[in-house]
């Protein structure tokens, strides 16, 4: 710096928007964002799921949960294996970021595609979710929060089992019923 000179700092503000949404505001319509991922639509060739084992991951998920036993305030994304077995967690104040951070995961440890596994969501299913989850060739997705009217159709173009309202010993499937095994014929199951 020179002596005697006085940068004008108002001229080098600098501002940036950044976000963390997931990817539809602002799109003219939803074929904008789709996309097609080398691992959807995996075939389930696997017996169906039990309802109760179903009923029993929110309660796994959260004792998995270390930062949000803490503050309360984070979303989760976990992976269990067909017998409910925790694969992966995590977390982030996003839901779209815990998914990626799942995926993301995922990949270095070569698990993918996820043809076997059963996502996990601590809030609620959005279009993008199943998207990002079918990209990753998962054939169960559970939310805990609802799905979205977006979310459903995804799930059912891509044959993946939509479960969402998963809480309080109850769940309804959106989608691909045939990999729950439910003792009462009906879409909605209460144990």
């Amino acid at each position: 710096m020179n002596d005697g000179v006085i940068p004008n700092l108002l001229q080098a503000e600098r501002n940036f928007y950044t976000t963390s949404s997931c990817g539809v505001c602002g799109k003219a319509s939803i074929n904008a964002i789709r996309t097609v991922g080398s691992f959807e639509a995996q075939l389930w060739d696997r017996e169906p799921l039990n309802a109760s084992l179903i009923l029993c991951l929110p309660d796994i998920l959260v004792n998995q949960q270390q930062t949000f036993a803490c503050t309360g305030g984070l979303h989760a994304a976990a992976l269990f294996n067909e017998e409910g077995e925790v694969l992966l967690v995590r977390e982030d104040v996003g839901r779209h970021n815990a998914l990626d951070k799942l995926s993301g995961a995922a990949l270095p440890a070569k698990m993918l595609p996820l043809s076997h596994s059963i996502l996990l969501l601590s809030g609620r299913a959005s279009f993008e979710l199943v998207q990002k989850a079918a990209m990753s060739g998962i054939p169960v997705i559970a939310a805990v929060g609802a799905p979205s009217s977006l979310a459903v159709s995804p799930a059912e173009e891509f044959g993946i089992t939509l479960i969402g309202f998963l809480r309080n010993n109850r769940f309804n499937i959106y989608s691909a019923t045939h990999r729950i095994k439910i003792p009462v014929h009906k879409n909605t199951y209460q144990g």
